[in-house]
């Protein structure tokens, strides 16, 4: 067997050691780390969990003074594994290649790493283990921050169906846009007879239904942009561009499936706003949800003014 299809099935560490360029790095590694999460693209690998093994090594600059004992001058382990929480914390993913390179990116962000190798494998799929390894070096790192960290400080505006088509919803998007908070829409779904036969395929009918309404809106207020995707809603929000929320892939990404939510559209509204950081709920022509956003107020449809 050739070094190179030997190192291949070798632990991340035999890896670095093999490949390493630089003498002068250290390395910490993480072992047979193993994690239960719902993760998968498959149907049949949603609304249940499935462990996963993560190996890590880290490469990193050797210390230019003496290290005392001190805890604060290493890269800690717990960084490796809190890396790994807030990353499968952040949104239910589909592959493991995702979460690999979301880890390595975090991870590569700590001041001493240099290079990492992040092996992630599915052991409950199979008869063995399945997974991904990647390498990743501080330049492969983009330089901006993480902003789906941070909140959007966004004002959400539900609109119930009359809202919608009211002949002052143009006046209300002028009042509301007057402040500097970006503005996020949501729209409720369009009455239709669901007689699918469970929950579930409801669920995913409503959903579809409030993305066609959301298409259809942001049609008719050409200033509004249909939103999928968090980095969709990170870059709207700070280029002053009017979202119109479009919940499938939010709701379906969720680590906490909300889809006990999708019935009622105020709820999964507040879900949202809390979710992405709201300074406020504006809920137009429905009552507030039973628990609502700490900031939150509900407009009837009475006048131009909000």
């Amino acid at each position: 067997m050739s070094d190179e299809i030997k190192h291949a099935f070798e632990h991340p560490l035999e890896r670095s050691l093999a490949s390493s360029v630089d003498p002068v790095l250290d390395r910490i590694s993480l072992r047979d780390h193993i994690v239960s999460v719902e993760i998968g693209a498959f149907q049949a690998e949603r609304d249940m969990t499935q462990r996963i093994s993560f190996n890590i090594v880290v490469e990193v600059r050797h210390a230019a003074k003496d290290l005392g004992d001190d805890v604060d001058l290493i890269l800690s382990y717990d960084r490796v594994t809190e890396a790994i929480d807030i990353e499968l914390a952040a949104e239910r993913l589909n592959l493991l290649e995702t979460l690999a390179e979301r880890v390595a990116e975090r991870i590569l962000k700590e001041p001493q790493a240099e290079r990492v190798f992040v092996r992630i494998e599915k052991l409950d799929r199979g008869g063995g283990a399945l997974g991904v390894e990647i390498v990743r070096a501080m330049s492969d790192v983009p330089s901006e921050s993480f902003a789906s960290d941070a909140p959007l400080n966004a004002r959400v505006v539900f609109l119930n169906e009359a809202a919608m088509s009211s002949r002052n919803v143009s006046n209300w998007i002028d009042q509301l846009t007057k402040t500097t908070d970006p503005l996020v829409i949501v729209v409720p779904p369009a009455r239709t007879d669901l007689s699918a036969q469970t929950t579930l395929a409801n669920a995913h009918v409503t959903l579809l239904s409030m993305e066609q309404n959301a298409w259809m809106f942001a049609a008719t207020e050409q200033r509004c942009a249909v939103v999928e995707t968090r980095t969709e809603l990170d870059w709207a929000c700070k280029n002053k561009q009017i979202s119109v929320w479009a919940p499938q892939k939010f709701v379906m990404d969720a680590v906490a499936s909300p889809m006990h939510l999708v019935a009622d559209p105020v709820a999964l509204t507040d879900w949202f706003a809390a979710q992405i950081g709201a300074v406020e709920l504006v809920v137009v022509g429905e009552e507030l949800p039973t628990s609502p956003l700490s900031v939150c107020r509900a407009v009837a449809l009475e006048g131009e003014a909000l």
